[in-house]
């Protein structure tokens, strides 16, 4: 199984972004945690984290809290 990241607004739109896919949720998280600020540049509100079509987790905000 494969992990990517769903990018939306802060309306719960998708939006557009890289399409990356990761071997493990360790990968997948490892690049978030290098490219989020990137992310919210470029119009990204929030992430969800997806095994195949299945949520991990999330929508989780861009934004520190």
């Amino acid at each position: 199984m494969e992990y990517r990241w769903r990018y939306q607004d802060a309306q719960g739109r998708d939006v557009a972004g890289p399409d990356v896919m990761f071997a493990d949720q360790a990968d997948a998280e490892e690049w978030f945690n290098a490219e989020w600020r990137d992310l919210l540049d470029a119009g990204v509100e929030q992430v969800t984290l997806l095994r195949s079509e299945t949520e991990v987790y999330g929508p989780m905000s861009l934004h520190p809290a």
